[in-house]
């Protein structure tokens, strides 16, 4: 009778104990499989916000853009506007009118009207507003120009270098591929500036 008792007591030890041992493994499994599952939110809340940057980058590039097409707006629309009232300077304002136009279009900007047109009426301005249809911010009014040709160019030679100045101070905080632009677009604005103050001279 005392032989026998002994090993079934035994055996309930053991039964007891490995339960015990059970119950401890999936509660050690759980808990990792609850930090797994943290670590991979975590990741997915990373990529989240990663994306909302590039978003909030995109969204600070396009109003960069934006500026700058209206700033090359603004300097079509004087140029329009010194040659209907200075159809003598035409030859000289032309080639500079071109340029600016095309770097309207390099940032976004509507094809202008060809400058061809501006000294032979005073409405040439008012090609601007039409380029502006086309979703992309309406050009200023006309700006008044000195009845004196001189100080027209004087006050065209201004009008470039703050356009000039104000690019290059925007490129700081632009991305890489529209700072280059804005770089060489400032540059070629202080040449206009330069060529426009020379012919004062």
């Amino acid at each position: 009778m005392i032989t026998t008792d002994a090993p079934t007591e035994d055996h309930g030890k053991s039964h007891v104990h490995n339960v015990a041992l059970t119950r401890r493994r999936t509660l050690l499994a759980g808990s990792v499989l609850g930090g797994a599952a943290l670590l991979l939110t975590g990741c997915s809340d990373d990529s989240g916000s990663g994306g909302g940057k590039k978003d909030a980058d995109a969204a600070a590039e396009a109003r960069l853009r934006a500026q700058a097409a209206r700033d090359s707006a603004a300097l079509l629309a004087r140029y329009d506007a010194t040659l209907a009232a200075h159809p003598g300077l035409g030859e000289r304002l032309r080639p500079l009118r071109a340029e600016v136009a095309r770097h309207a279009a390099a940032f976004g900007g509507a094809s202008p009207a060809p400058s061809s047109a501006a000294p032979s009426s005073p409405a040439a301005p008012s090609a601007q507003p039409r380029a502006g249809a086309t979703g992309t911010p309406s050009a200023p009014a006309s700006p008044a120009v000195p009845p004196d040709g001189k100080q027209a160019r004087t006050d065209l030679a201004a009008a470039e270098r703050r356009t000039a100045d104000a690019r290059a101070a925007a490129l700081v905080t632009a991305p890489p591929e529209l700072a280059r632009l804005l770089a060489s677009v400032a540059a070629a604005g202080a040449a206009h500036a330069y060529l426009l103050a020379e012919e004062d001279a």
